[in-house]
């Protein structure tokens, strides 16, 4: 059931002080869909508390799995895993959860999984999903919405090149590998943090997994009796620690965020750098503060360890108020640039032209009542509220909630004045 809140922001309070980012909803849901190849209890800590993972512990339940949770540490016992379908109802609310599709095939040599959901961001097509696996011996067919997978000569290994460094398509092939037989390599893999992150809890599960965080991953594959459960710490959210310091960036801060690698955010922290803020970094932590206007900057999203699609609209929030023009580039999803209409309702001055954005500084924002209409939109569109002149209300916050924990209260104890309240109008 759809949340009927919405977020009511008074805006042009300063935003300073500290917050600890949650772990990566982006590696939990993955890290939760590879305990599949546990076959018992394994143990996964640092785990957001938001909607989308309770939606992926109702998936894992669906097949068997045991599910318990205690604040941030979730127990998954999948021993008792009978089960190789994911039903529609579940699976047309979340992307990820298209995730468990390896690890299945990787245990049962089978899978029957719904075509998956999500947040609105175009075809955001499972195609390369498909071809690595087909690669490992993988056969699929589709039937009423279902992708059905079956390996009739057993799983191989392979060489398998990605046509795009796309995240889920290699989270899947290296799942799916873990059990082949001989040796998988993946060429043109993504080298974002949270694949390293899923390498990391596969070896300690028996896998033998190498060259993750690179372009070139290699698997060496063991037998399914060979794996077994394990305890992993889910590594820092980047996508919330950048939001937060776009926060500080555009109320001059200082505002620090912990429990974040600034690895993680390498691209991000230099665009800060370049629009005229000043960017601190520690061992685990990231403080960001200005003193003097926003510059305007280009900015292309790219796979990483290019600027990530995930930061595109609370940039181009900084954009929409920096001192000159901007062109934001988006070369991931073609659907990205909804926000800009929603953030022109409060005054923003952007102009779409194919997947180009040209983003016209303006002086400031006035509060008005918008929509997320995904979940990095609507986190973008409470930060303009924060900054904005008068009182802006931000419906369809469940888009925020699938992953964000404690959005509103993160942001209040940073000065912010906002609040959840019930919707009148759910329509929105």
């Amino acid at each position: 059931m759809l949340t009927a809140e919405m977020i009511v922001i008074e805006g042009g309070t300063p935003l300073r002080g500290t917050v600890r980012v949650s772990g990566a909803k982006n590696s939990a849901l993955k890290l939760m869909a590879a305990s599949i190849l546990g076959n018992g209890p394994t143990t996964i800590t640092n785990v957001p508390i938001i909607s989308d993972i309770a939606v992926m512990a109702k998936v894992l339940e669906t097949l068997g799995a045991r599910v318990s949770r205690h604040d941030h540490t979730i127990e998954i016992d999948t021993a008792s895993v009978d089960k190789w379908e994911t039903p529609y109802e579940l699976v047309s609310k979340m992307r990820a959860s298209i995730s468990v599709l390896g690890p299945l095939v990787a245990r049962f040599g089978r899978a029957r999984v719904a075509m998956p959901g999500g947040c609105n961001l175009g075809a955001r097509k499972i195609d390369m999903h498909m071809l690595g696996m087909q690669a490992l011996g993988v056969q699929f067919k589709t039937d009423h919405g279902f992708i059905e997978a079956t390996t009739p000569e057993g799983l191989h290994g392979a060489y398998v090149s990605l046509d795009f460094p796309s995240v889920g398509a290699t989270e899947n092939t290296m799942m799916c590998a873990v059990t082949a037989q001989g040796t998988t390599i993946i060429e043109n893999a993504a080298r974002e943090p949270e694949i390293e992150d899923l390498a990391n809890m596969l070896n300690a599960m028996g896998a033998r997994v190498s060259g993750a965080g690179t372009s070139i991953i290699t698997i060496q594959g063991v037998s399914p009796e060979d794996l077994h459960p394990c305890q992993h710490a889910t590594c820092g959210d980047r996508i919330e620690a950048g939001t937060f310091l776009v926060a500080g960036a555009l109320c001059a801060g200082p505002v620090t965020v912990e429990g974040i690698d600034p690895s993680f955010l390498r691209m991000a922290l230099m665009k800060l750098q370049a629009m005229g803020c000043r960017v601190e970094c520690g061992e685990d932590s990231i403080t960001v503060s200005r003193m003097e206007p926003l510059k305007a900057t280009d900015i292309q999203t790219l796979p990483h360890p290019g600027f990530p699609t995930d930061l595109q609209a609370q940039f181009m929030l900084l954009c929409a108020l920096a001192d000159g023009n901007s062109v934001i580039s988006e070369n991931v999803f073609e659907n990205r640039f909804m926000f800009a209409a929603e953030i022109g309702r409060m005054g923003a001055d952007i102009s779409i032209d194919d997947h180009h954005a040209i983003v016209k500084g303006v002086k400031g924002l006035q509060g008005t009542a918008v929509k997320a209409t995904d979940l990095r939109c609507g986190a973008a569109l409470v930060l303009a509220g924060v900054y904005a002149e008068g009182t802006t209300t931000v419906h369809r916050i469940y888009h925020i909630d699938r992953g964000y924990e404690d959005y509103v209260g993160k942001l209040s104890a940073l000065g912010a004045n906002l609040r959840r309240v019930s919707d009148p109008d759910s329509e929105w």
